[in-house]
């Protein structure tokens, strides 16, 4: 498997493979929605608030992570993990986890010093997240699961000091996502 940063040429592929991948395992409309979301971050994300890393297989892309840039009010290196997806007949064959320490690692080289995700706690823990309380790190809008904010600091500190509400890039800036 080989990781890397993905090219404009992958767009169309990139969007497909979550439309999909969320089509079949959350129904077509949740598809229709991270397909549209997936779309709106790559052609309206400013270049230096987005990363997205893919996991490829020869020309195919298995796998795919979404990393953008979220201000608050004390910290400016602070980026959203999410979309994640796999290829539904990839899964299970530790792509995404590969593919999401392999990000983090750039992220680190580039001076990032805090992830956050908003996801499923016994996934993103494997990869090294832990919940994180909402008055520590208060996300852009109301949480519908608070059991999903997660974090980790980059430089591996516990997180105990509070960095403030939270902004995110406009193609987040959707209550729905939340």
């Amino acid at each position: 498997m080989n990781f890397r940063l993905y090219s404009e040429s992958n767009s169309e592929e990139i969007q497909s493979l979550f439309a999909s991948t969320f089509g079949n395992s959350e129904g077509e409309s949740e598809g229709a929605i991270i397909g549209h979301l997936t779309k709106d971050l790559l052609s309206k994300t400013e270049r230096n608030d987005l990363f997205v890393f893919v996991a490829c297989s020869g020309d195919q892309i298995k796998g795919a992570i979404f990393v953008t840039r979220m201000s608050s009010e004390q910290e400016n290196e602070i980026f959203l993990l999410g979309p994640v997806a796999v290829l539904t007949d990839s899964q299970g064959q530790g792509i995404g986890q590969s593919l999401i320490r392999y990000g983090i690692e750039e992220l680190k080289k580039n001076g990032a010093k805090l992830l956050v995700t908003y996801g499923d706690p016994s996934f993103y823990s494997k990869v090294g997240f832990n919940q994180v309380e909402e008055k520590l790190i208060e996300p852009p809008f109301p949480l519908s699961q608070p059991e999903g904010w997660l974090a980790q600091d980059l430089n591996g500190r516990h997180i105990t000091a509070s960095i403030g509400k939270c902004s995110c890039v406009p193609a987040f800036a959707n209550p729905k996502y939340w």
